[in-house]
């Protein structure tokens, strides 16, 4: 087996608090070993191929002139052009977006995109804005990372905090600076500017289609099994409502307004028209509230984490009670957590995997734009299906193959995937 070689971290990192680019990092050495004579490139794994931090001044609604950190990564575009989300939330930091580009890069491989990884963000409160500030803001943005995007170099689509109107925003921004209109910048736009249908439930309904699979492989009939959710956001709810519609049981539900739960199974039409009017699951008639700190001890087939990073820890990883954890979010699951699961015999589909719908109709939505031609909302559905389970099967197969975990092995997909296309491109000059 080859040797990896080691490097000195970066100078801009602080090796005592690496953030969340210290978890990619745990994962890359996991999977190095199973790379064979492609680990001799794996240091282009461990270092971002760029990364802009851009100053974002704007004029506030009462003549103030206030100030942003904005951050545009591009981890490796050595498969395609870089693609990743765009978020706006007070807590971003160059370790977060890294770390987020690079799974993106994971993620993009492991399901065969023909993309590399990149994120963006902007570190901002974007609920202390007005609707001008905040265009202002996002426009202002989209002209400072103007010199890295473009359709055929990096396209952002929706995060944390960001929807269809910043996408049309940026959209705008940067076909007006560059003189014509260019619709396949951004994904995740309204449908008017080239979006496409079946994006809004595509994470949600790439999480059922995985999910399904997992069951299939454990032997876990869908039809009847019982599940748990924790976020009832746009992902953790499609995925709720398939499995409903599928016949499947939703027990119990946690969010950020607490945790509810009915054994017997939520009806989840209702509590979906709850959510909307009342911003959470708080207060749902048809349930019982439940301790947030229980609603990981629930006996469940079906565990769904779809709302926050570090949610399955050392604290709660042993007390799960699922047959299949399939991961809604990014990073819900620390790697200590990962391995006590592992021993515990959970079946853990990971999220560079199993929430990969959504980035998939990013690239059917890409391609419409560039062809001119857009597909009805069932032949997207259906070939969002079809790459689903063709993904997992070549990850599970892998699994099996090295007797690993689906994590790891998904890892071994796309490290090996990107590192093939690294060496045989070559290095220039």
């Amino acid at each position: 087996m080859a040797q990896a070689p080691t490097h000195a971290l970066p100078s801009y990192l602080n090796a005592e608090h690496l953030g969340p680019w210290g978890i990619y990092l745990q994962q890359v050495d996991r999977v190095t070993p199973y790379l064979g004579n492609l680990a001799r490139w794996v240091e282009t794994l461990k270092r971002p191929k760029r990364a802009l931090i851009v100053d974002v001044p704007i004029e506030m609604d009462d003549g103030r002139i206030a100030h942003f950190e904005g951050y545009r990564v591009q981890h490796n575009v050595s498969r395609g052009p870089g693609k990743g989300g765009v978020r706006f939330h007070q807590d971003v930091t160059l370790s977060e977006v890294m770390a987020l580009s690079a799974w993106m890069s994971i993620k993009n491989a492991a399901v065969n995109l023909p993309y590399g990884g990149a994120k963006g963000g902007i570190r901002v409160d974007p609920h202390t804005l007005s609707k001008s500030e905040l265009e202002r803001m996002t426009r202002r943005y989209t002209s400072e990372i103007g010199v890295i995007i473009g359709p055929s170099k990096d396209i952002p689509a929706p995060d944390v905090n960001t929807n269809a109107q910043i996408m049309a925003w940026m959209m705008d921004t940067y076909s007006m600076n560059s003189g014509s209109t260019a619709t396949g910048v951004v994904t995740g736009k309204p449908i008017s500017l080239g979006g496409s249908l079946g994006r809004v439930d595509a994470t949600g309904r790439g999480v059922f289609v995985v999910g399904c699979e997992a069951a299939r492989d454990k032997n876990v009939p869908v039809a009847g099994a019982r599940v748990t959710v924790q976020g009832f956001g746009n992902v953790g709810g499609t995925a709720a409502r398939l499995f409903h519609e599928a016949g499947a049981k939703v027990i119990a539900v946690q969010d950020h307004t607490g945790a509810i739960q009915n054994l017997k199974g939520l009806d989840v039409p209702a509590l979906l028209a709850h959510v909307a009017a009342h911003g959470g699951v708080g207060g749902f008639a048809g349930a019982q509230p439940m301790d947030p700190a229980d609603f990981w001890t629930v006996e469940t087939e079906f565990l769904i984490p779809a709302a926050l990073e570090n949610q399955i820890n050392e604290s709660n990883a042993a007390k799960i009670r699922a047959k299949i954890v399939v991961e809604g979010a990014n990073g819900p699951t620390t790697p200590a957590a990962d391995d006590i699961l592992h021993d515990n015999g959970v079946y853990l589909v990971p999220d560079v995997l199993a929430n990969a719908g959504g980035v998939t109709v990013s690239y059917f939505e890409w391609v419409q734009d560039f062809s001119s031609f857009f597909w009805s909302e069932d032949e997207i559905n259906q070939r969002l299906e079809r790459l689903m389970r063709e993904a997992y099967a070549a990850i599970a197969h892998m699994a099996r193959e090295h007797k690993v975990s689906l994590r790891t092995a998904a890892f071994i997909v796309a490290c090996s995937r990107i590192l093939q296309a690294r060496e045989v491109r070559g290095l220039y000059p």
